[in-house]
C-alpha cells in the first residue's frame, strides 16, 4: 500500500472515511481483495497466490537453505 492519487485506469472505493485506490485491470485479476486491520497494522489478501521461498515454517531459525 502507498499514498497515491487516482488515475483514469483506477477503481476508487471510499469505505468508513478511507479511500482505497487500485488499478482496475489488476483488481480484476486479484479480486476479491480484503484489507483487515489488526493490532499490528493491517493485512491484505486476494485471490492471487504469491510465490515465495520454500521456507515457510521450516523451523530452521532463519537459516533456510544453508
Amino acid at each position: 500500500m502507498a499514498l497515491d492519487e487516482p488515475r483514469e485506469s483506477d477503481t476508487v472505493h471510499n469505505i468508513d472515511g478511507l479511500t482505497f485506490i487500485m488499478d482496475s485491470a489488476f483488481l480484476e485479476k486479484a479480486k476479491p481483495v480484503k484489507v483487515d486491520f489488526n493490532q499490528f497494522g493491517f493485512a491484505i489478501s486476494s485471490s492471487i497466490e504469491l510465490g515465495g521461498g520454500s521456507c515457510n515454517s521450516c523451523g530452521s531459525g532463519s537459516s533456510c537453505g544453508s
